[in-house]
C-alpha cells in the first residue's frame, strides 16, 4: 500500500470518526428518519453539483444498468436501512459503544466475500475476524 493510499485512508478514518460526534448533537433533537432524510438529500445536491461540474454527470446515465441495480441496492442496505438503525442506536446509547460494535461490518464483508466473491481465507483474515468480534465483546 502506498503512502498515498495509507492518507488517505486515515483523512477517512478521521471523517468518519468525527461525524458520530456530529450525528448524536443532532439526533438529541431530530428524529432518526428525518434526520437521515436530511442527510441524503444535502449529500444528492452536493454529488449532483459536484457531478455536473467535473463533467461526470452523462456518466450516471450511460453507467450499465447491472451496475446501477448494485450501487442502488447497496444504498438501500447501507445508505437507508444501515443508517437508519445506526441513527436509531445512536440516538439512546452513547457513541462511544455505538460505533466500536457498528464497525463489525468488516467481520460481515469478510464472510460475504469469501462465500460469494470465492476471496481467499487466510488465517491473518481468521485472526482478524476473530480480534472483530473480540473488540465488540469488550465495548459491549
Amino acid at each position: 500500500m502506498t503512502l498515498s493510499v495509507i492518507i488517505l485512508l486515515l483523512i477517512t478514518a478521521l471523517l468518519w470518526g468525527s461525524t458520530p460526534v456530529i450525528e448524536k448533537v443532532a439526533l438529541q433533537t431530530t428524529d432518526p428518519l428525518v434526520g437521515l432524510t436530511i442527510r441524503s438529500v444535502f449529500i444528492a445536491a452536493i454529488l449532483a453539483l459536484v457531478c455536473a461540474v467535473s463533467g461526470k454527470w452523462p456518466a450516471v446515465f450511460s453507467t450499465p444498468l447491472r451496475d446501477k441495480f448494485f450501487f442502488g441496492l447497496s444504498g438501500f442496505m447501507a445508505g437507508l436501512l444501515g443508517m437508519f438503525t445506526y441513527y436509531l442506536a445512536l440516538r439512546v446509547s452513547p457513541s462511544s459503544r455505538v460505533v466500536p460494535i457498528a464497525a463489525a461490518y468488516p467481520l460481515f464483508a469478510a464472510v460475504l466475500g469469501a462465500i460469494f466473491l470465492r476471496e481467499e481465507v487466510t488465517l491473518v483474515r481468521v485472526l482478524g475476524t476473530v480480534f472483530i468480534v473480540a473488540g465488540v465483546w469488550l465495548v459491549k
